[in-house]
């Protein structure tokens, strides 16, 4: 079922078959024509290609570029990417975690951290021919097809991270961002100086980095979901409730009091399956899911992605 309301932001449709390509999320995007200006764009460890193929998205990046259309962002992307203007768009977006990124867009990752670029600056007439097929389709099932078959033709054809970064991205992943870095390194035999190096050139951020990135990830979707702030600090490694709001505040330009009513953070549990969401609990009834946010109304280590719709979910709607 979905609302058709005129209060609404944004539908978001997921996908419901497997995605071949392992550290991949995709989501379906599309604005009611209201959403407002300058929405602050949460960080998140993956890297995002957001595959505009209707309406307009203009993004600025913390160096003061706007870009428009299609466009990916780094790891974390840097702490202040806003989108200044989004008028009736339709988009794909594409989470690809580091491994998968450096197969999908080549050493340009290691350029990414605080900035956007352009998918026409990265990859001239392909970036347009991607969003032609994209709009193109009819149903967000197929379109979810066409982008599963072309990452795997693009995986297919690109180098891979060193096995070492690899499992080094895998750890901090796994370990919520709390692993150590020198415990890293003398896994790997190789010196703090040799891991920072390989891992940020093939990655886009050094391991300290990356575990931060991680770590706010988890705590703030740990404050999305009503947990108290000191409880949060405690789970998550960090030294104190002042810790936690020192990298809330670095990360958002927000307090962990504020940062919860984010809208990017409000669909996360929708688009990107994180644990213990309604997308995660009804993952296997096979059905999709349409979110839309109203802004009145009162409100790896990645679950395994998924790829075409079949149908649309009741709506969810949530505070902004």
């Amino acid at each position: 079922m979905r609302a058709e309301t005129d209060d609404l932001l944004w539908q978001i449709t997921c996908p419901t078959r497997p995605i071949r390509v392992p550290g991949v999320t995709m989501a379906g995007f599309r604005d009611r024509g209201i959403t407002p200006p300058t929405l602050r764009l949460i960080p998140h460890p993956a890297v995002a290609l957001v595959l505009v193929f209707g309406g307009t998205i203009a993004v600025e990046d913390t160096t003061g570029r706007q870009q428009q259309g299609s466009f990916v962002t780094g790891l974390g992307f840097g702490e202040r990417l806003a989108a200044l203007r989004a008028d009736a768009f339709e988009c794909l977006q594409v989470r690809l975690s580091p491994v998968v990124a450096h197969a999908v867009l080549g050493g340009v990752v290691a350029d990414l951290d605080n900035t956007a670029v352009t998918l026409d600056d990265l990859w001239g007439r392909e970036s347009a021919r991607i969003s032609e097929r994209l709009g193109e389709f009819s149903s967000w099932a197929d379109r979810f097809a066409w982008i599963d078959a072309w990452l795997v033709r693009r995986c297919a054809a690109a180098s891979r991270v060193a096995p070492e970064v690899a499992w080094a991205w895998r750890r901090i992943a796994a370990s919520r961002g709390t692993v150590r870095i020198e415990c890293l390194a003398t896994e790997l035999g190789w010196s703090r100086k040799q891991l920072w190096s390989r891992f940020r050139s093939q990655v886009g951020l050094s391991p300290k980095r990356a575990a931060k990135l991680v770590r706010f990830d988890h705590a703030v979707h740990g404050l999305v979901a009503g947990q108290d702030a000191a409880g949060v600090a405690a789970d998550g490694g960090f030294s104190d409730q002042s810790h936690l709001h020192r990298d809330v505040v670095a990360f958002t330009g927000l307090t962990p009091a504020t940062v919860i009513n984010e809208p990017f953070l409000a669909v996360d549990d929708i688009a990107w399956g994180w644990a213990g969401s309604a997308r995660n609990q009804s993952a296997g009834q096979g059905c999709a899911r349409t979110l839309s946010l109203c802004p009145s109304a009162a409100s790896d280590q990645t679950s395994p992605s998924r790829s075409g719709v079949t149908s649309a979910a009741p709506v969810a709607r949530r505070s902004l």
